[in-house]
């Protein structure tokens, strides 16, 4: 079996500080995709440095701003290419997309960690960011997808998409109508994306149409005891690879003082 996971960390030096470091190493995955990693290049390496991940290929886009953003591929196998954004200026320098290719054993497999930004529906300026960005995404999800039906190698885009598809997606979704991460022109992108049946939504297809399993909580109130969550991180594969796929799971904390991010891990196995 071949596992995949993805998490924002919220920072990976608050991840190492509040057990999160050993949670994944427990998880025993192949891959594994970061989002908010908010470091260097050397505090990402320090912070795994006492792990197992020391001695896994660490393939890491960081902000230009320190302290934001980030994202990295982190694998056990050494990618034969690494490719940082999707040569956009305006977003290649914030830490939100890097690919990695594979040599795996479900066969060549491109891997992404991708951070979209958060928006503000009442902030103009910050939600028109996000679509330009959600547009860019767009192209490079329809070049991925023509590629790997032409060729063998499949794809997996994981992270934190920052937006609810459905109203099974976000547990207060009538209250969040007019909110970003669950704005109908984003909720848009992610209908084109698997209605053309070149994506698919891993976790999704193995939950049902059932609400959740949610993997964001707000820190504040009683949103986690409650399950008063959204679904905004994704792990969308390529048709071929999706038939590979043999479960999803959430590492949803067992407690609230167990949390060490606001994001829980996602993880899809895949075997053939």
């Amino acid at each position: 079996m071949f596992k995949v996971l993805t998490v924002n960390v919220n920072g990976i030096r608050a991840t190492k500080k509040n057990g999160g470091v050993e949670w994944l190493e427990s998880a025993g995955v192949d891959v594994m995709c970061l989002q908010e990693v908010r470091a260097t290049h050397e505090q990402l390496h320090v912070a795994i440095a006492e792990s197992e991940f020391a001695n896994w290929h660490v393939s890491h886009s960081p902000a230009s701003e320190l302290g934001r953003s980030g994202v990295a591929v982190l694998s056990r196998e050494q990618p034969s290419a690494v490719r940082v954004g999707f040569n956009s200026e305006e977003f290649d320098h914030q830490g939100r997309w890097i690919e990695v290719d594979l040599d795996s054993p479900v066969g060549p497999l491109t891997v992404v960690s991708v951070y979209v930004p958060t928006g503000d529906a009442d902030k103009p300026l910050k939600q028109a960011e996000k679509y330009r960005f959600l547009d860019a995404m767009d192209a490079r999800l329809a070049a991925l997808a023509t590629r790997a039906s032409r060729t063998k190698r499949q794809v997996i885009v994981t992270g934190d998409f920052n937006v609810g598809h459905t109203e099974l997606d976000i547990k207060n979704w009538k209250g969040n109508l007019k909110k970003a991460g669950f704005l109908e022109d984003e909720r848009a992108h992610f209908d084109t994306w698997f209605a053309r049946d070149r994506w698919v939504d891993l976790h999704r297809r193995f939950a049902g149409e059932v609400a959740g399993p949610y993997t964001w909580w707000s820190w504040r109130g009683q949103a986690f005891d409650n399950d008063a969550g959204w679904r905004i991180d994704y792990l969308i594969a390529t048709k071929a690879l999706a038939e590979q796929c043999r479960d999803v799971v959430v590492g949803r904390a067992p407690s609230y003082d167990t949390r060490w991010s606001d994001h829980a891990p996602v993880i899809a196995t895949f075997g053939r």
